[in-house]
């Protein structure tokens, strides 16, 4: 048995009843949510993405309205300038190119067209188009966030210093069926135990399976366990 299959196997009895079911949600509207989640918690983002909805009637207001609109519609989730003008200019070139503002059409391509058509567009990485395959179109894919990022590469599954890189690293080599699943394992793994500062190493079932240097220096210390944070943004859109 592989690493990454025993992993799986292991935080599948960590997080019992966890059965993530990609989704069919529409594909602008998860690539934008996707969009604004950067950099922010999944909280934020949500109440940015539901105010969006609440201000305007749809995308094409949003793609004509002024920025100092949109800025505040989103200011909640910061990076409020950068992320305003990434989306209207990408609705902007949408609308050009496709002639109306809807992805549906992707629902026909496969994983590797659709990473050339969206990755044109500025503010939309791998990580954001793989979010939407997941989370919009249902394909068994592997985003990766900071949770996903930073697990991967303490576990050894990984050795890469950026999450685009951890993505070509781990792409290819999760069992066919199980990247959406070990994507949803590791967010909520991350989260809860193994966070970026003062993880709970004396209370994780993969210890054994680690490579995270300091390890047993966290093991030995006494942190207390965060409250409950499995709210996952994409998962409500």
């Amino acid at each position: 048995m592989n690493k990454i299959t025993q992993v799986i196997n292991l935080l599948k009895k960590e997080f019992p009843g966890l059965k993530p079911v990609p989704s069919k949600s529409d594909p602008l509207d998860v690539l934008i949510a996707t969009m604004l989640s950067q950099n922010t918690t999944d909280k934020t983002s949500y109440i940015a993405f539901e105010n969006l909805k609440v201000n305007f009637k749809n995308w094409d207001d949003v793609m004509n309205a002024p920025i100092t609109k949109i800025k505040d519609s989103i200011r909640v989730c910061g990076l409020t300038n950068q992320k305003s003008a990434s989306i209207q200019m990408m609705l902007l070139q949408m609308k050009k190119k496709y002639k109306r503002l809807s992805l549906e059409f992707l629902r026909g391509k496969s994983d590797p067209e659709i990473y050339d058509e969206l990755l044109q567009y500025n503010g939309v990485g791998y990580k954001t188009i793989s979010c939407m395959l997941a989370f919009s179109l249902g394909r068994d894919v592997f985003p990766v966030d900071t949770h996903v990022h930073r697990v991967s590469n303490r576990l050894g599954l990984a050795a890469a210093s950026i999450p685009d890189k951890t993505f070509a690293q781990l792409k290819d080599s999760i069992p066919k069926g199980k990247k959406f699943l070990l994507h949803t394992l590791l967010i909520r793994f991350g989260r809860k135990i193994c966070r970026s500062k003062n993880p709970l190493c004396g209370k994780c079932v993969l210890y054994a399976l680690c490579e995270f240097k300091d390890k047993e220096l966290y093991a030995g210390s006494n942190n207390a366990e965060p409250k409950e944070n499995n709210f996952i943004i994409l998962e409500h859109i």
